[in-house]
C-alpha cells in the first residue's frame, strides 16, 4: 500500500506539472509525499533487520535536542562502555589528582638494623602499582637502616578483604592464564595482579633467560625452556601461568629471535601473594633479608604498626587514561571498589556489590534532568560481567553532564580517544571528519554474545559538541555480529552526522 501510494502520488505531480501551475509553496509539500522519509541511524537499523540488536542516540549539546536515535531507551550488554559511568562516578566523588597510597609497616621492636616481627605491605587499593614501584619502598625501607626482618611479610588487604572472582574469564585464570586481562582483585597487587616476564634472548641455541620484570632472579618456579634462535627467525614462543596448590608457576617454550628483551604479561592466581613474593625478592637483592614466610591477611594492621616506606600511586587522572585509552580492567574494577568504600562506612566485599555505586550516580545524573529512571543493572565497572546493561540514552545523558561540569570535564574529555590516534588499528579508519572530530570510547565483548558499542562527543563543524552512543548486540537470530560489520554500521551513521553538522 505504502508503494502504490507514493506510485500515485508521483503520477499525480507529473499531471499537475502538466495541466497547472502549482505555487512554490506546493511543490515542497507534494515532493515530500513522493520519497521515503530519512530514518535515523540508518545502517545500524539495517544491521538490526538482519538480527542484530542495538540501541543508539546522539544529542546536540549546544540545545539539548535529540538529532537521531534508534531504540534509545532499550538497555544492552555495553561491554568496556561501562567504563565512562566508572570515570564520571569516580570524578565526582575524588578530585582529578587524587591519589592512592602503598605503604611498608613495621610490627615489632626495631634495633641495630632488625625488625623483630613482621613487615607489612599495606595497600590501600591502588591499581597502578607496578614493580618499579617496589624498588623505590625497598629503597625507602633500605634508607631508614633495615638489613634484616625476622619475622614474615605480611601482605595486608585492608579494607577490601578475600574478593573471590565473580566473572568467568577471572575465575577461570584461579588455575591457568596466558593472557593479562583476567587476573583477580586484590588491593594490593603489581602490575594490574599480572607477572611481568622479561625474556632476554642468550646466545643462539642457548635458552633465553626467563625471570620477571625488574628482577634477577623469578620469584616462583619456571618449567621448560625457550630457545634463542637467529634474529631473521620466527618468534615462536609461549608463556603461561598455572596454578597448584595454591602456588603459581611459569610454563614456557619455544623459539625467541636473538635481539632485544621481550616482557609478557600474565595474570596472578591471587595478587595479594604474587606482590608479596615479588617484594621478598626485592627486599634479598637490594640486601634486605625477611627470615619468615610471606602471608596474606585481611586484617587492619596492629595499632602499634610505625611507617617505614610509602608509594604514591599515578593521579586519578591518569589512572583514567589509561583505564579508557587502553580500556584497563583492572583500574576500572579497583576505582569501582574504592569508590564504594569511599561512599559507606563499611568496604564492599564484592565487586558486584561495589558496582550499585555506579548505578546510583546514574541515576542521580538523570534525577538532575527532572526525569526519572530505574538504576540501570551493573556489577561490575569493566563491563567483563555480560549482565551489565545500559542504554544509549543513559550514555549520552551522562556525556552531557560531563560536558557541563566545567570542573571534571577536562580530565574525562582527556581520557578519550581521538581515532586518528587511537591504539587499536581497527579505529583509526575512516573519513578525515572521523578521524579528527570525534573523540570515544570503545566496548566489545565476544561471550556469550557479540557486543561493539561507541560512545563520545563529535565536534560539530561551528565548533559546538554532539554527544552520541551506539551499541550492537548479538541478538536471537544473530548472536554474534561480526566485529568489522558493526564497526563499519556506526561509523557510517556517525559520517552522516558529521557530514550534516
Amino acid at each position: 500500500m505504502i508503494g502504490l501510494f507514493l506510485e500515485s502520488a508521483t503520477g499525480a505531480l507529473q499531471r499537475c506539472f502538466t495541466r497547472a501551475r502549482l505555487t512554490a509553496a506546493a511543490v515542497p509539500l507534494v515532493l515530500s509525499l513522493s520519497f521515503p522519509v530519512h530514518a535515523d541511524w540508518q545502517a545500524l537499523h539495517a544491521l538490526e533487520n538482519s538480527g542484530a540488536v542495538v540501541t543508539a542516540s546522539a544529542v546536540d549539546l549546544d540545545n539539548d535536542r535529540v538529532l537521531e536515535q534508534l531504540n534509545a531507551a532499550d538497555r544492552l550488554t555495553p561491554a568496556s562502555l561501562t567504563k565512562l559511568a566508572v570515570a564520571a562516578t569516580a570524578l565526582d566523588v575524588w578530585a582529578a589528582d587524587k591519589t592512592f597510597q602503598t605503604r611498608l609497616l613495621g610490627v615489632g621492636p626495631f634495633k641495630d638494623g632488625h625488625i623483630d616481627g613482621d613487615l607489612v605491605l599495606q595497600g590501600m587499593g591502588d591499581s597502578t602499582l607496578d614493580h618499579l614501584a617496589l624498588w623505590s619502598l625497598a629503597a625507602q625501607l633500605k634508607g631508614t637502616g633495615v638489613t634484616a626482618i625476622h619475622g614474615r611479610l605480611l601482605v595486608n588487604t585492608a579494607p577490601f578483604g578475600p574478593l573471590g572472582c565473580e566473572t568467568k574469564d577471572r575465575c577461570d585464570a584461579l588455575q591457568r592464564s596466558d593472557t593479562a586481562y583476567n587476573a583477580p582483585l586484590a588491593a594490593v597487587a603489581v602490575d594490574y595482579g599480572n607477572w611481568c616476564v622479561d625474556l632476554r634472548p642468550s646466545g643462539i641455541g642457548h635458552p633465553a633467560v626467563v625471570s620477571t620484570c625488574g628482577t634477577a632472579q623469578a620469584p616462583l618456579p619456571v618449567e621448560g625452556t625457550i630457545a634463542t634462535v637467529s634474529a631473521t627467525a620466527k618468534a615462536t614462543f609461549w608463556v603461561e601461568r598455572v596454578t597448584n596448590n595454591g602456588l603459581d608457576t611459569l610454563r614456557v617454550g619455544g623459539d625467541i629471535p636473538l635481539g632485544g628483551n621481550i616482557s609478557v604479561y600474565r595474570a596472578m592466581s591471587d595478587p595479594a601473594l604474587g606482590t608479596g613474593l615479588l617484594l621478598r625478592e626485592v627486599l634479598r637483592e637490594i640486601g634486605i633479608e625477611v627470615t619468615g614466610s610471606v602471608d596474606v591477611v585481611h586484617t587492619p594492621p596492629p595499632i602499634d604498626a610505625y611507617p617505614l616506606a610509602q608509594n604514591e600511586g599515578l593521579s586519578l587522572k591518569e589512572q583514567l587514561g589509561r583505564m579508557l585509552r587502553f580500556s584497563n580492567n583492572y583500574v576500572a574494577d579497583m576505582l569501582t571498589l574504592n569508590l564504594a568504600a569511599a561512599q559507606r562506612d563499611q568496604a564492599p566485599s564484592q565487586l558486584s556489590d561495589a558496582a550499585k555505586s555506579l548505578s546510583d550516580f546514574m541515576v542521580r545524573i538523570k534525577a538532575g534532568k527532572g526525569g526519572k529512571s530505574t538504576p540501570p543493572a551493573l556489577f561490575s565497572g569493566s563491563g567483563l560481567t555480560p549482565e551489565n546493561e545500559l542504554s544509549a540514552e543513559d550514555l549520552t545523558t551522562l556525556l552531557a553532564a560531563q560536558y557541563r561540569n566545567t570542573r571534571n570535564f577536562p580530565a574525562f574529555y582527556g581520557g578519550l580517544v581521538v581515532p586518528r590516534q587511537a591504539p587499536f588499528q581497527f579505529l583509526r579508519v575512516g573519513s578525515p571528519a572521523w578521524l579528527d572530530r570525534v573523540a570515544l570510547k570503545t566496548g566489545t565483548m565476544d561471550d556469550p554474545h557479540s557486543v561493539c558499542g561507541i560512545a563520545g562527543y563529535i565536534r560539530k563543524k561551528d565548533g559546538g559538541w554532539i554527544a552520541f552512543a551506539a551499541i550492537v548486540n548479538g541478538g536471537p537470530k544473530m548472536r554474534h555480529v561480526p566485529l568489522y560489520k558493526a564497526m563499519e554500521a556506526a561509523r557510517a551513521d556517525v559520517d552522516s552526522i558529521l557530514a550534516k553538522y
